[in-house]
C-alpha cells in the first residue's frame, strides 16, 4: 500500500509537505501541489481517512478557545481570527469555537476530542486553562498574548511598540496634550498598550496628567463615556488615543455630540484597524494589529506540531503598522 512517505521520497520533499499538498493547504505553492498530486496519482495512492482516524485515534477537530467571546472580544477580531485559521486548516479539519470563561468543566479537553487547540488568549487568567491543555498532552498554540514560557508555541504582535509609534506620530503633528482611553482591566493587551502609550508620551518629555488616563472596557459605549469625561476636563487633551477601534468609534460619537470637529478640535486614534475604521467619518487613524496573519502563522505552527515536527523558534512576534487616515 502506497503511503505519504513513499510519495515524499519520490517528490524529494518532506512528508509534511506531501500531507499539506494533498489536503490543498494554502501554505503550499500551486506548482508543488500539482507535482505531488501527479506523483500520487501515478503511484495509485488512495487515502483512507476513516481507517486513519481509527488507527491514529484522530478526531480531525481543532478547538479554538477565546478568553471570552461575550466580553472584550469585538466581532471584527473574532472574524479575522477565524478567517485566518480556516484559511490555513485543510478541509479535513473542523473548527470548534468556545469561550474559556463559559466552560463548566474540562472533561472534554483531551486528545480524543481535539487533535490540537488554538488559544486566543487575552488575559493572564487563561494560564490555568493553558496548563490543563498542556497536561492533557494536546498539541496547542497560544495567540495574541505574549507568554514568558519560551517552550510554548506562541504568536502575537508588539502592541506596545505600535502604540508608541502612534503617539510619536501625533507629537510630530504638534500635539502636546495626549490622553488614553485604556482597554479592559486584566487583559494583557490593555497593559501592553498602556505601557506603549506612557513610553511614547514620557520619552518625548511631555507631561502626563493622571486625569488623562481613563479606563474603558473595549466597548463602543465605554469609548463614548470615557471621551465625554476627557472633553469635560478644564484642560482637555487635543489627541485621544483609544486602546481599540471600537472605543475610538465611541469617542468619535462623543465628539460629534459635543459639536467638536475631528481632527480640527480634537484628534482621535485607535488600535486594531478593524474593517469599519476606514468607513468612519472622518476615517480613523489606527495601529493595525495583524490578527489574520497571527492566526495563519499560529495555525501553521500547530499543524506542524500535530505532525510531530520540531518547531524553532517557538515564539514569533509580528509587527504592527500605523495606518494614517483623517482623524489625526
Amino acid at each position: 500500500m502506497v503511503t505519504i512517505k513513499d510519495i515524499a521520497k519520490v517528490a524529494g520533499v518532506s512528508h509534511t509537505t506531501v500531507s499539506r499538498a494533498l489536503n490543498d493547504s494554502p501554505l503550499i505553492k500551486t506548482a508543488t501541489k500539482d507535482k505531488i498530486k501527479t506523483i500520487a496519482a501515478e503511484m495509485n495512492y488512495v487515502p483512507n481517512f476513516s481507517a486513519r482516524s481509527l488507527v491514529q485515534q484522530k478526531s480531525y477537530r481543532i478547538g479554538l478557545f477565546f478568553s471570552s467571546i461575550q466580553e472584550g472580544t469585538s466581532a471584527s477580531f473574532l472574524v479575522d481570527a477565524i478567517r485566518g485559521i480556516n484559511g490555513t486548516l485543510s478541509s479535513r479539519y473542523s473548527l470548534a469555537v468556545n469561550g474559556i470563561d463559559t466552560l463548566a468543566n474540562y472533561d472534554n479537553i483531551n486528545p480524543q476530542v481535539y487533535d490540537g487547540i488554538i488559544i486566543m488568549s487575552q488575559s493572564d487568567d487563561d494560564d490555568y486553562f493553558i496548563q490543563v491543555v498542556r497536561e492533557a498532552g494536546i498539541p496547542f498554540v497560544v495567540l495574541n498574548r505574549q507568554l514568558d514560557d519560551e517552550n510554548i508555541l506562541n504568536v502575537t504582535s508588539n502592541d506596545s511598540l505600535g502604540v508608541a509609534e502612534g503617539i510619536r506620530y501625533g507629537i510630530s503633528l504638534g500635539h502636546r496634550k495626549i490622553a488614553l482611553i485604556g482597554g479592559k482591566a486584566g487583559f494583557r493587551s490593555s497593559i501592553e498598550r498602556r505601557l506603549g502609550f506612557i513610553e511614547g508620551v514620557t520619552t518625548s518629555g511631555l507631561p502626563l496628567p493622571t486625569d488623562y488616563l481613563v479606563e474603558g472596557d473595549y466597548s463602543i459605549e465605554s469609548g463614548r463615556e470615557c471621551c465625554e469625561k476627557l472633553l469635560a476636563l478644564t484642560n482637555p487633551p487635543t489627541l485621544i488615543f483609544c486602546a481599540n477601534d471600537d472605543m475610538a468609534i465611541g469617542a468619535l460619537k462623543a465628539c460629534a455630540a459635543a459639536q467638536l470637529k475631528v481632527p480640527q478640535d480634537v484628534a482621535i486614534m485607535g488600535f486594531d484597524n478593524i474593517l469599519f475604521s476606514q468607513y468612519t467619518s472622518p476615517a480613523l487613524t489606527t495601529v493595525s494589529k495583524p490578527i489574520y496573519e497571527i492566526s495563519q502563522t499560529g495555525t501553521a505552527m500547530l499543524l506542524d506540531a500535530i505532525a510531530g515536527e520540531d518547531i524553532q523558534p517557538k515564539q514569533k512576534l509580528l509587527q504592527t503598522t500605523l495606518v494614517k487616515r483623517e482623524s489625526v
